[in-house]
């Protein structure tokens, strides 16, 4: 008599999976807030409005991946920084509409279940939910043999968050607005389709030497280092700035650069003015630009080339929005001004 075929012959491991879990379990625990309910291992996630505090919520969401930079991630198995990415390109985006993060889950798709790998992305993740103040609520691992081949995998997530009504965001964007520009970490999560191919046609590696000046020491940083860099969240410092002062709208430079993100926060009529002369674009950027020869206008629309965030905030709230960002780490410049008219238009030089 032949033997019963099991699951784990055809290449799914529910012990390997059930292993994953209870790794995860206390991870999450550590980035518990106030209105976290249950716990991971349930069905379903739970969070209680009320304990947050909210009086008349409007519910904000967000979902989003890491893109083509995991290729990278696992090309060099460096795993423990990809699931900050992956709450940074979620939180970043639910904070423009001036919601405040509350929760995230996260779905990690693997060919088979790699327990140590799968604890190093979600250890990613929680530290991600701890920089945001958001709770590592639930999420789903699935094991997909023939789908995924060797080590790969992927991962995506999303942010639930809250607004008050009266406080969403945009809001009263004018002319004549300042522009400010929050500072990126790096190359955050977009363009690394360009990224690498860029890499590839010059003949690097990623461990080669990193181009003098990105970042400490060239002689011991590697191209890894820099483009792996994890993508700056933003939760902290705007919160605390739209307590301080006033902010019209927030445009995260995500999924492109500034010219098109810029965009999408400008009303009919509204032009925004960008002064590039007014920071100074990080090696990365140059590097690559000058290894490729890729022109200005496409550096603007591909990657953010410094600015990872733009608000837009009315001359007299400048002051006390900038001091309120500070006291968080993050030096938020003038980078222009709104202007009558459409798009994006720049004024100086980047590279």
């Amino acid at each position: 008599m032949s033997k019963s075929p099991t699951y784990k012959d055809a290449g799914i491991d529910v012990d390997a999976g059930n292993r994953l879990v209870d790794l995860i379990r206390p991870i999450a625990q550590t980035t518990r807030r106030t209105g976290s309910m249950d716990r991971i291992g349930g069905f379903s996630g739970l969070f209680d409005l009320d304990a947050a505090g909210l009086r008349d919520p409007v519910i904000v969401s967000a979902t989003d991946g890491v893109g083509t930079k995991l290729r990278i991630a696992i090309d060099t198995d460096r795993l423990g920084t990809v699931g900050i990415d992956l709450v940074a390109m979620c939180v970043n985006d639910l904070i423009c509409h001036g919601a405040t993060p509350l929760f995230f889950l996260d779905y990690l798709a693997m060919g088979r279940i790699d327990v140590d790998a799968g604890a190093r992305i979600v250890e990613g993740i929680a530290a991600g939910c701890r920089i945001a103040g958001c709770a590592l609520l639930g999420g789903e691992s699935a094991e997909m043999p023939g789908f995924y081949s060797g080590r790969d995998f992927d991962l995506a997530g999303f942010a639930v968050g809250a607004a008050e009504r009266g406080r969403l965001l945009p809001r009263g964007i004018a002319k004549n607005d300042v522009l400010l520009g929050l500072p990126s970490s790096g190359l955050h999560s977009n363009g690394f389709s360009l990224v690498r191919k860029v890499v590839a046609d010059a003949g690097l590696s990623w461990t080669a030497p990193a181009p003098a000046g990105a970042r400490g020491d060239a002689g011991t940083c590697t191209i890894a280092d820099i483009v792996l860099e994890p993508t700056a969240i933003y939760a902290a410092p705007v919160a605390a700035a739209i307590k301080a002062g006033r902010i019209n709208a927030l445009a995260h430079i995500t999924g492109g650069g500034l010219t098109d993100n810029v965009s999408r926060i400008l009303p009919p009529g509204i032009g925004a003015g960008i002064d590039l002369d007014c920071w100074h674009c990080p090696e990365p950027f140059r590097w690559l630009a000058g290894l490729a020869g890729i022109s200005e206008a496409e550096m603007l629309r591909t990657f953010n080339c410094g600015i990872g965030m733009v608000a837009a905030v009315p001359d007299a709230s400048v002051v006390r929005v900038r001091e309120a960002m500070a006291e968080r780490g993050v030096n938020a410049r003038p980078i222009g001004r709104l202007t009558t008219g459409d798009g994006v238009s720049y004024a100086g030089s980047l590279l």
